[in-house]
């Protein structure tokens, strides 16, 4: 009996493992996370407000939720592509004491209805972001701000840009041109 269960516990092990890392491989996005200083950094430069609802395209382990509510008082939507990540997330922001001011989506954010959001937030590969541009583009509310960690929309100006950090941030509808066109402006 012993050794029956701990058979089936290997395989549901397994399971698990097996799908918290293929099924956001299968789209693209492996998960990895960000400093919770880099992130307060971003909400802060993308000037995130209390009662403005702030989307995680690729919510993974909720810290960005987190932070928009706890620190910011903002609502906050993560979208998360894993079952595994979306279910963990959804109950370590129950375990929170925010669970009544973010919602956890299991979804593929390339699908998702962005229209109601104030900030969008994107932690994703170049390769990645270009795809999601025609996607940004349609459901973004004329107002709302795009803040991308790591990878620039090459098609687009930022608004504000951490160099060090790297740290994007866009205004929608988005100004035409690319991270050259910001820094030379800067440089004027």
């Amino acid at each position: 009996m012993i050794i029956l269960l701990g058979f089936w516990l290997s395989i549901l092990f397994f399971v698990i493992v097996l799908l918290w890392i293929l099924v956001p491989a299968l789209y693209g996005l492996p998960p990895v996370h960000t400093r919770p200083e880099r992130i307060y950094h971003a909400l802060k430069l993308a000037n995130l407000q209390p009662g403005e609802t702030l989307y995680d395209l690729g919510a993974g382990d909720g810290r960005v939720l987190l932070i928009a509510v706890r620190d910011f008082g903002a609502k906050a939507v993560g979208i998360e592509i894993g079952p595994i990540q979306c279910a963990l997330t959804w109950l370590r922001t129950m375990a929170s004491g925010y669970g009544n001011q973010i919602r956890v989506c299991w979804g593929n954010f390339y699908k998702t209805d962005l229209q109601d959001a104030d900030i969008v937030f994107v932690y994703a590969t170049s390769k990645e972001v270009m795809k999601l541009v025609p996607h940004l583009e349609a459901q973004m509310k004329r107002g709302a701000r795009l803040v991308s960690i790591s990878a620039d929309f090459p098609e687009w100006e930022p608004s504000i840009v951490d160099e060090h950090e790297l740290i994007f941030v866009y205004d929608m509808p988005p100004a035409r041109g690319s991270i050259t066109t910001y820094l030379l402006k800067k440089a004027e």
